[in-house]
């Protein structure tokens, strides 16, 4: 039995404060199957009869990412945003080698059970989308439809290059207009689309107050460490196999246009192997779009009232 406990306060379980939205969520805590305190926020009313959804962030992002997705999607039914471990309002693991895929997934289900969801939308962007795909071998049954967010079963090397580059070398904001100025700095060329509010959006959802005042990443800087045994000169093992297993399941699948990540001919062989697929590209994006711009909010909801439909 895995110990939970609702919170409708500022609780934060590392030290200083996160870049707080506004209200509209309540926080959830439980227990990872090791003992680590684990943390999601909790939109919506629960019980609803609408099929919940389920939302999983990036490497290094957290549950803030889908605060207006969240909203929106929130009064017809309950959405559930994870923190993996080391991020967000999550613990950090003092064994920094769990912070891996198969953990973070059983750390995802481990919180579907807390919750008592038994199934649901999964909306997953980048390692989300991976951690859908395990999932999807271990636990079909829960995902009643998967939206991957400029992620699949093959990851262009350039674009795991990118990501561990700019994660080793990443500067230190002096304030939020800093932090949004580094941002657009190093994103911009590929985000042509977005706005002045999109990019504050971004970076407050990127950066937390420590104790001492200074804005620093919101996730443990050890998990860098994970990235830099990759060899980006060896080909990437791909994940077709458990992408085999999400064909029953309707799929919207995102793209970036300007994703280095996820490749146009990679989203291609997606729709052309699963038979409910639905393949969408923004433009004037690249890894990962953001889910609350343009029209994809609504694209989004529409997806998810045609299976609950």
């Amino acid at each position: 039995m895995h110990s939970a406990s609702w919170h409708s306060g500022r609780d934060h379980v590392h030290e200083g404060e996160p870049l707080r939205d506004s209200d509209g969520f309540e926080d959830f805590f439980y227990a990872a199957p090791d003992g680590i305190r684990l943390h999601a926020r909790v939109y919506g009313t629960p019980g609803s009869r609408a099929l919940p959804v389920v939302c999983l962030p990036g490497l290094t992002r957290n549950a803030r990412d889908f605060h207006a997705l969240a909203l929106l999607l929130a009064p017809e039914r309950t959405v559930v945003a994870f923190d993996y471990r080391g991020r967000g309002q999550s613990a950090y693991d003092p064994d920094w080698t769990h912070y891996q895929l198969p953990v973070e997934a059983a750390d995802v289900q481990a919180g579907l059970v807390a919750l008592g969801i038994e199934s649901a939308v999964f909306i997953g962007t980048s390692r989300g989308g991976l951690i859908i795909h395990l999932i999807a071998l271990s636990r079909p049954s829960v995902l009643k439809a998967v939206v991957l967010n400029d992620v699949g079963p093959v990851l262009d090397s350039e674009g795991l290059a990118h990501i561990k580059t700019y994660l080793e070398r990443a500067p230190r904001p002096r304030d939020l207009a800093d932090a949004v100025a580094i941002q657009r700095s190093i994103h911009g060329n590929a985000f042509s689309a977005l706005g002045t509010a999109d990019w504050e959006r971004m970076a407050a959802a990127l950066y937390r107050v420590d104790s001492g005042g200074a804005l620093v990443p919101d996730f443990d800087p050890k998990l860098v460490y994970t990235l830099k045994d990759i060899d980006l000169d060896q080909p990437i093992p791909d994940l077709w196999a458990p992408f085999e297993a999400l064909r029953g399941i309707p799929l919207l699948a995102i793209r970036g246009a300007n994703s280095k990540l996820l490749s146009a001919a990679t989203l291609a062989e997606m729709a052309r192997r699963h038979p409910d697929c639905t393949t969408l590209t923004v433009e004037g994006q690249g890894h990962a779009p953001l889910l609350d711009t343009g029209t994809l909010p609504e694209t989004i909801a529409a997806f998810i009232a045609r299976v609950d439909g």
